[in-house]
């Protein structure tokens, strides 16, 4: 499958007039191909981004999807795509892509363009935590670990209805020792095991996160940009017991996942997600 990476934004340039320049980013997963355009704020439109996108086509081919990263560029690229027919998805896991905008930023000084704003390539506003519906929420929770070694085993073998397992996120492909420790949360739903299963997947989760504070906290990265509020605590056990958890995220080289069954049992499962930060 085709795929392009692709960001459009502001920069911190402008043109003689003084107009503020947005750039077309595009590249492909495996950074074999990138292209880049800019036009002054005035012009942004989904008719000049179309036309772009259709001149790069004419010589290598419209690519079946584009992956989005940022959400206030996700509504007009969608257009795009739609007027395209090609499906855009947004998601936080666009390495090649952030990479180019991390580049791309160490140019700008460079450029009689630059207008000297403060400008951070991979910036989203993230709005407050909320917490996870009551409704949902199921009987309890903790800490859990597998090893790289067991990784495959201890997971291929399940029937788990809902997994998200994305072949980049294998131990194997993350160059882990077979004894590194990998920490993850396992949560006991209950009746509402496949409700709660469920609603996760279409928030996208992305990473897990022990956050200390006042109460503690562990905090699930969604989507683009948003953030749950999967449990508190302030029990001291289990304060120690989540800072082993991030530290193990050091280890692991931030591989974690995310398992949901309705008891511990050991019979049946829910959803399954391995994570990691894409911050």
């Amino acid at each position: 499958m085709t795929i392009w990476q692709v960001d459009f934004y502001r920069r911190p340039l402008q043109d003689d007039q003084g107009q503020p320049l947005w750039e077309l980013v595009i590249c492909s997963p495996d950074k074999t191909f990138a292209a880049y355009g800019v036009c002054p704020q005035p012009e942004v439109t989904t008719d000049w981004v179309v036309e772009q996108l259709q001149q790069l086509g004419q010589s290598s081919g419209l690519p079946e999807r584009m992956e989005v990263f940022r959400p206030q560029c996700l509504s007009l690229l969608q257009v795009v795509g739609d007027r395209l027919r090609i499906p855009v998805i947004p998601t936080r896991r666009t390495p090649a892509l952030k990479q180019y905008l991390q580049d791309r930023a160490q140019v700008y000084p460079t450029l009689p363009q630059y207008n000297r704003e403060t400008y951070d390539p991979l910036a989203l506003e993230s709005p407050p935590p909320v917490p996870v519906p009551d409704e949902l929420w199921g009987d309890r929770w903790r800490f859990a670990t597998v090893t790289a070694g067991e990784w495959d085993t201890f997971f291929q073998d399940k029937p788990i209805p809902v997994r998200d397992t994305p072949a980049d996120l294998d131990p194997v492909n993350l160059q882990l020792a077979s004894s590194v420790t990998i920490p993850g949360v396992v949560i006991d739903g209950g009746r509402q095991s496949m409700r709660l299963t469920r609603w996760l997947q279409e928030q996208q989760p992305v990473a897990l996160n022990y956050i200390a504070g006042d109460p503690d906290g562990l905090i699930l990265a969604v989507g683009l940009c948003d953030r749950l509020i999967l449990a508190t605590f302030d029990d001291p056990d289990v304060r120690t017991a989540a800072t082993t958890y991030q530290q193990r995220l050091a280890t692991s080289n931030g591989l974690h996942f995310l398992l949901i069954q309705p008891d511990d049992s050991g019979m049946t499962y829910s959803g399954l997600w391995w994570l990691r930060s894409e911050e």
